[in-house]
């Protein structure tokens, strides 16, 4: 009988114990941000050194083949789970968040899809130069510097994948154009050649905080003097002999995008990376005409307010030959640049709400990269000013060059996105370059309203870089859709610009080199500049521009649609902005 009374007791107990509660459906903002969690964090692991992310903190990453195929599987899945959620039942932040999102893992499907790894290097940048980077940082610690020498000691494993991708891509015609490869062994040579007290990756073991003892100090020397005689250089020798022998020589020799395999596609990805809008090459180029057209004709106005007579392709000779308006010292080039910085600080108040609490410094190109990059780049905590070349550096541009890499632009917009702890890792530490340097063309336009431009030549500097920006549009498309040759590029830029010869020669090699990426400058601040007009034709006198400017900032980095798509919310609220403690 025992059993049988147990079993109904059981039974009673069964009976009255309330059912268990379905289980509450999982939201679609709870499906997307879970798919994001595991897959952000899981690609936080698989990224490389870049000039933001240096291989002593990030170390260096897997690009061998099954890791590539795994990336290209992961990310598949991943999109095929976005697919799966309807945005319509999203929050108004989660649709943001889609969004932004979406457009991350389709760039990242695609640049797998179409094996970008096989090419890790363009006209300004590579794989080994962004190794590079990392020995200029700043280490204050013990666990630092063994990070870093961990790093070194990885360095052949790490030039070996690559080279290995390489060759892939030069089997099959996967490579840079083969005219903007001239030279990129020099900064490879220099670390083969260097005796090792003047190696670049020696750096760090030149000097070091005091709260590391001294004979640790030593120990680090020692080890990493070892890392870089048995691992660095010899990876760099190789490196060099591969590029010298194979790569550039048997590089592409024609430029467009669209002679690659695939190359029509390939292209409209990348329009669609940089852009963030679904254009075709014919209807970016067509902007670019008509905003060069646009910017000519208030050229030819700023050159009557200076006075000057002949025609503007005297003008632009004039400002490219006049010792007036060049540094006769690296120095003196630096000391203009830092004087433009502190005049923005002292405007900062009015038209920004938010300030970011990192600040910048401001610092040369380093002498291995100069004689490729750019006149300056920016980003959290650093402002670099190309002073290699001074008679390619006028001052009437330098303003304007410092409102886009410092402040307001990157290194001001991308700290406050860091610092904005309401955003998710994923849009608070990535960065869209439709966006980002969107912005920075505006901050530059925006010192026209600051009263940042004191003479006409400085006025006609700012609009010099507008036009470069625009006319980049004609360029890019034009080279890698349109069959215009290199000569045909830098001719249009030598007629419409105010950039010297030698700017021109390295910025067309960069469109040739690095497809698509051109076209985020100037389609981004048309995206500011209309959705700016927009609010103020609908708010009137309630319109506050450090309230639109700290809405704008807030996001973070977004695809170009989110810009338009937070002002129709800042004019639905009134002008509101996103601390109103601060208007």
């Amino acid at each position: 009988m025992k059993p049988i009374l147990l079993l109904s007791a059981a039974l009673l107990a069964t009976a009255a114990s309330p059912a268990p509660k379905p289980a509450r459906p999982v939201s679609a903002d709870a499906k997307l941000k879970a798919i994001i969690d595991v897959e952000y964090k899981w690609r936080t692991t698989q990224q490389g050194p870049g000039e933001d992310s240096p291989a002593a903190q990030g170390g260096l990453p897997d690009v061998g083949p099954a890791a590539q195929a795994a990336r290209l599987a992961r990310w598949t899945a991943v999109s095929r789970q976005l697919a799966a959620i309807d945005p319509a039942k999203l929050s108004p932040k989660g649709r943001i968040d889609y969004l932004v999102y979406k457009g991350q893992i389709d760039a990242l499907l695609a640049e797998q899809r179409f094996r970008d790894y096989e090419k890790p290097l363009n006209s300004d940048s590579s794989f080994w130069s962004d190794v590079a980077g990392s020995a200029r940082d700043a280490f204050v610690r013990e666990d630092q510097y063994r990070a870093y020498i961990r790093t070194l000691r990885d360095l052949p494993r790490y030039f070996d994948q690559n080279i290995a991708n390489m060759r892939a891509g030069l089997a099959r015609g996967f490579t840079p154009p083969s005219v903007t490869l001239t030279g990129r062994d020099i900064g490879v040579a220099q670390v083969v050649e260097a005796p090792l007290e003047e190696n670049l990756f020696y750096t760090p073991f030149k000097k070091f905080p005091g709260a590391i003892p001294a004979a640790v100090q030593a120990e680090l020397r020692r080890e990493g003097a070892a890392a870089i005689r048995e691992a660095v250089v010899p990876a760099h020798r190789k490196l060099l002999d591969f590029l010298r022998k194979d790569y550039i020589p048997g590089a592409r020799t024609a430029l467009a995008a669209i002679e690659l395999p695939d190359g029509r596609a390939y292209y409209q990805s990348k329009i669609r990376e940089y852009v963030t809008r679904d254009m075709t090459a014919e209807q970016v180029h067509a902007v670019g005409v008509r905003e060069v057209a646009k910017i000519r004709a208030e050229m030819l106005q700023v050159k009557a307010a200076a006075k000057f007579d002949g025609d503007l392709p005297a003008f632009l000779n004039f400002l490219r030959t006049d010792p007036q308006f060049y540094a006769r010292t690296p120095q003196e080039l630096l000391y203009h640049a830092a004087w433009a910085a502190k005049q923005f600080d002292g405007k900062a108040g009015q038209y920004f709400g938010r300030l970011p609490r990192r600040r910048f410094a401001i610092v040369p190109v380093p002498d291995d990269l100069a004689p490729f990059y750019t006149g300056g780049r920016g980003g959290p905590g650093v402002y670099l000013v190309n002073t290699y070349d001074l008679k390619s550096r006028p001052f009437y541009q330098l303003t304007a060059l410092t409102l886009h890499e410092s402040a307001p632009g990157h290194a001001f917009q991308m700290p406050l996105a860091n610092e904005n702890k309401d955003l998710p890792p994923f849009r608070r530490d990535t960065y869209l370059s439709a966006y980002g340097e969107g912005w920075a063309l505006y901050s530059e336009k925006l010192g026209v309203e600051m009263g940042m431009y004191e003479t006409p030549y400085d006025q006609f500097g700012m609009l010099s870089y507008q036009m470069w920006r625009a006319a980049r549009l004609v360029v890019d498309t034009g080279i890698h859709a349109m069959g215009w040759t290199r000569e045909q590029a830098q001719a249009f830029l030598r007629d419409n610009t105010a950039l010297s010869n030698h700017e021109i020669e390295t910025e067309v090699d960069r469109y040739i080199a690095w497809p698509g990426q051109a076209l985020s400058y100037y389609m981004g601040e048309l995206a500011f500049l209309d959705a700016r007009a927009r609010a103020e034709k609908a708010l009137g006198p309630k319109f506050n521009i450090r309230a639109w400017h700290d809405a704008m900032l807030q996001l973070g980095s977004v695809p170009l649609t989110v810009i338009d798509q937070r002002t129709d919310q800042f004019i639905r609220e009134g002008g509101k902005g996103p601390y109103p403690d601060e208007e």
